[in-house]
């Protein structure tokens, strides 16, 4: 909080008057710093009121800080998939491609048809 130093001194006749003069009857503040009090009072319902904006936030990016996590973990998950996926097709168009070079290869060699009867996989 700021700390208010006067620049002038208080008139001498308010430095006379007696103690009971210079308070509230009601609530027994000083005139002189009621003033101060109630700026004082404003500023913490506004911090307040900013503290509670910032408890959000951190609510806020716990829950966010949650859901990058969640969504990296799926990431992964689909770029594993997307891998086993791709080997597969790779799997598949090279046993497509070996089924046409045997199928081909009986076609060329027809008197070998007979002893070419499955395809030589040599993995």
């Amino acid at each position: 909080m700021d700390h208010h130093i006067p620049v002038h001194a208080l008139p001498e006749e308010i430095q006379k008057m007696l103690p009971e003069e210079k308070v509230c009857k009601y609530c027994g503040v000083s005139y002189l710093i009621l003033h101060e009090f109630k700026a004082m009072e404003e500023k913490v319902k506004a911090i307040e009121k900013e503290m509670k904006f910032y408890q959000g936030s951190v609510d806020r990016e716990k829950r966010l800080q949650e859901k990058l996590h969640s969504l990296s973990q799926e990431l992964e998950q689909y770029k594993i998939d997307s891998k086993s996926k791709t080997e597969s097709k790779i799997y598949f168009k090279l046993m497509l491609r070996l089924e046409v070079e045997h199928c081909q290869l009986k076609e060329r060699m027809p008197d070998l048809q007979h002893s070419v009867t499955e395809p030589y996989i040599g993995l």
